[in-house]
């Protein structure tokens, strides 16, 4: 989950703990960002495993640590109660750790005493319409209202952003129920990737044994069951000896992914999947795409072009799989 969330969602917490009292308010959004201050332990990691990014600090033992370590230190700094402190501080630091379990950020939250992870798989761990709303949020309450409004005003914008994150993380996880469901009783899936819209989603098996990479997906809406696919695609992990010009889109596939994957070390962190049609110059135009990271329409991915008489190149892009589709119908 993005950051602006993290901090926005401890600020709606803290309001709803502490009420209006502006000390409360900073510590609870402070605690709530803290965890992913963790990116400046990396130098250390690799000694230190627990201080890895997602690690000790997403845990309930670190949030309570800062938690503990604010109740004291800010009363001196803003005068307040310390367990009012504590408990925003904990209630943040708690909604962080959620919020990234809510999705495919795996976070450990009972290190250091087990390293049991929590994943739900429910949310892209940056989605852009939850960015978009808490950045517009943050302008909007201290930039356009602040000071320049009635107080009330102010109070119905911060209900309507708490109606908002209840309803999408409510749907969100309403959805991820309802997929578990369907994935126990059909084999050919085995996992969920969530999109922006909490109400589309894929339902995604990925092979990779003998030399090859298959992948199949299908496109589920909450409400109505699958509606697209299923599609699949079966390639070789490394590049077969063919050479010459390519004669099908299986082979424009099977040639171009190798080419892909050193192009974006993102293929092989993300589910992802390929598409090849004939060039209008001749040779075949391939891409290779992100299942998970894509906003808008586009998917992150390689664009790969094999030429008549079988050269390769590749060059990292983002692309429309809808309008891709149907330049292909």
């Amino acid at each position: 989950m993005d950051l602006f969330t993290h901090v926005l969602v401890a600020y709606l917490i803290s309001y709803g703990t502490a009420g209006y009292a502006p000390a409360y308010l900073a510590a609870g959004a402070l605690a709530g960002g803290l965890p992913d201050g963790d990116v400046l332990f990396l130098p250390f990691a690799k000694r230190f495993p627990m201080l890895r990014h997602h690690g000790i600090t997403h845990s309930i033992f670190g949030v309570s640590v800062v938690a503990v370590v604010g109740a004291v230190v800010a009363p001196h700094i803003a005068a307040g109660n310390p367990l009012i402190y504590f408990v925003v501080m904990e209630a943040a630091g708690l909604s962080h750790i959620f919020l990234d379990g809510l999705t495919s950020f795996s976070v450990p939250p009972l290190l250091p005493f087990s390293e049991v992870k929590l994943e739900l798989d429910a949310d892209r761990p940056i989605n852009f319409v939850a960015l978009v709303v808490s950045v517009a949020a943050f302008y909007l309450l201290l930039g356009v209202e602040r000071n320049h409004v009635a107080f009330q005003y102010y109070l119905w914008t911060l209900w309507g952003l708490t109606a908002f994150f209840l309803l999408y993380f409510g749907l969100r996880l309403a959805a991820r129920l309802r997929i578990g469901q369907i994935l126990r009783k059909r084999r050919e899936f085995s996992v969920p990737v969530p999109t922006g819209n909490p109400f589309d989603w894929l339902l995604l098996k990925e092979d990779k044994s003998g030399g090859r990479e298959r992948t199949t997906y299908a496109e589920y809406r909450f409400g109505r069951g699958i509606v697209g696919g299923p599609w699949t695609v079966d390639v070789p992990t490394e590049p077969p000896a063919t050479r010459g010009p390519v004669t099908s889109p299986e082979e424009a596939l099977a040639r171009s992914f190798a080419a892909a994957r050193d192009a974006s070390a993102m293929l092989d962190q993300t589910y992802h999947f390929g598409e090849a049609r004939p060039s209008s110059a001749g040779g075949w135009d391939v891409f290779w795409y992100s299942l998970e990271f894509a906003a808008f329409g586009r998917s992150a991915g390689v664009r790969v072009h094999l030429a008549p008489d079988g050269a390769v190149q590749a060059k990292s892009s983002w692309y429309n799989p809808a309008k891709w589709a149907q330049e292909l119908t």
